[in-house]
């Protein structure tokens, strides 16, 4: 569905040349949720940019519905970009028009007859939850509803990507849920492919089955949402993960407050979330079991959790009860007093 096979950007600017984006490969496959994750500056923008043909790349070649988007261009390019529809995150609405005639502007622009428009628009509103707003103008609503009107305008023209551009990123933490289960019904209902670029790696845990992690132009890091949870190879992304798990100062505290025995940050990924771990423990080993904290996530591809835990007995027994753990495909860190 989307190609980019040795992709480069460079800006040529007065104090010289910027390198956004170098040497990127990526292939996106049909009906996926694909995210891109980076902090600002690391070429985000100006890869959803090249994907739907605002920006030429300065070298490679990029494929996305059948169309080279790296070379094609006026009709046939506009052509293209009906099959390409975007979301973005200060929703871009038409302020003097009210949300059925958002939605339908797309529809008017491509020439569609009004009893057309009008049935289109009408499945629009109901496919993303704003029956009774129709008539609303842009400064009536809420923040989720105007990225609601986003979406719908978005799918007027039945396009075959979604690109969103850090959509959720001025919504608040239960509207941004709303929106992206809104996202993973659209996707499951429509098998529409949706490329998703975001700073936030809870975004990318929620509704993503495979993501990119870009640094300074470049991917460093790809694969599956669950695998890179699992074993992230480059410090960015765990920076990424901790960002969406336990904050630093709380691991500062277990350090600083649990002297006895040894604390353990325990990872679960997949099926091992599931085990009944602590039972376990203290059926097999003469060790007291403190849980101090923990969580556990949803992916699209399973569940993976973290669980802090305090062992206290004699040291021997701890190892060989940590040696279980392991045993047991979950990860163990030992958080060591400094």
């Amino acid at each position: 569905m989307i190609t980019l096979e040795n992709v480069s950007k460079v800006y040529h600017t007065k104090s010289g040349d910027v390198q956004a984006v170098n040497n990127v490969d990526l292939k996106i496959e049909k009906g996926e949720i694909f995210g891109i994750i980076g902090y600002s500056g690391a070429g985000k923008s100006s890869l959803i940019r090249l994907l739907n043909g605002l920006e030429k790349p300065t070298k490679g070649t990029i494929t996305v519905a059948g169309h080279r988007i790296d070379t094609i261009r006026g009709a046939k390019l506009r052509q293209a970009r009906l099959e390409i529809s975007m979301i973005f995150q200060h929703f871009n609405l038409l302020w003097s028009r009210t949300v059925r005639d958002n939605i339908s502007f797309p529809l008017e622009i491509a020439g569609v007859k009004k009893q057309e428009r009008l049935k289109r628009v009408n499945e629009l509103i109901k496919l993303v939850g704003l029956e009774g707003r129709e008539d609303a103008y842009p400064s009536q609503l809420s923040g989720g509803q105007k990225q609601r009107v986003g979406i719908a305008r978005a799918l007027a023209n039945n396009p075959k990507v979604l690109l969103c551009d850090e959509a959720t990123s001025a919504l608040d933490p239960q509207t941004t849920d709303s929106i992206l289960d809104l996202l993973v019904d659209i996707n499951k209902r429509l098998g529409l492919t949706i490329v998703l670029i975001t700073h936030e790696m809870h975004v990318v845990r929620k509704i993503c089955n495979r993501v990119a992690v870009i640094e300074a132009g470049n991917i460093v890091e790809q694969g599956e949402v669950l695998e890179l949870f699992r074993n992230p190879q480059q410090q960015i992304t765990k920076r990424f993960l901790n960002q969406d798990s336990e904050p630093e100062e709380t691991v500062e505290q277990l350090r600083a407050h649990y002297s006895d025995g040894k604390v353990l940050k325990l990872s679960f990924i997949g099926e091992s979330t599931e085990q009944p771990l602590i039972t376990n423990l203290i059926r097999h080993f003469d060790v007291n079991v403190n849980i101090l904290q923990g969580k556990i996530s949803q992916t699209q591809n399973g569940a993976y959790g973290t669980l802090f835990i305090q062992l206290i007995g004699e040291n021997s027994v701890i190892n060989q009860a940590i040696a279980f753990i392991e045993e047991n495909k979950i990860g163990v860190e030992v958080i060591e007093n400094e």
